[in-house]
């Protein structure tokens, strides 16, 4: 077992233990109490595998200006809620990327859909190579 997979067992298990509250999901599975949890995300969960119930908020918080805002593949099940947001480190220089990307999504529906976003540039004057600029997560909603 890579230690990636050990983490994410671990932090699924923090996540059931959690139930009702918000829960930072970097990696793996995790299953989240409907209505009342927030599913927190960042570019750690890329390309993993994330269950809800229905009625969970998804946040997902990439830390580069560079990406684009998070689109959902089957907004009827996981729906964005209001507009994306974009803000910048006080201390960041113009073009350095430092800031953060949000988007905010219900969990509508029972099924399956991908919270996707892309990026050009991994740095200043830095183009991205292989699969960092691609950010994908798929999140199961169960009923």
């Amino acid at each position: 077992m890579t230690m990636k997979r050990i983490a994410a067992v671990g932090f699924a298990l923090l996540g059931l233990a959690g139930c009702g509250s918000t829960a930072t999901v970097p990696a793996g599975s995790s299953s989240a109490s409907p209505s009342q949890a927030v599913v927190a995300l960042d570019e750690h969960a890329d390309r993993t595998t994330v269950t809800v119930g229905v009625g969970t908020t998804i946040r997902v918080d990439l830390h580069s200006t560079y990406w684009s805002a998070v689109a959902s593949s089957a907004p009827q099940l996981v729906q964005p809620t209001g507009a994306p947001s974009s803000s910048a480190s006080p201390s960041c220089r113009p073009g350095g990327g430092c800031g953060t990307v949000s988007s905010t999504f219900l969990a509508r529906a029972a099924g399956s859909a991908q919270l996707t976003s892309q990026r050009s540039s991994c740095g200043e004057a830095k183009p991205c190579t292989s699969d960092q600029g691609t950010f994908t997560v798929t999140i199961k909603v169960t009923g």
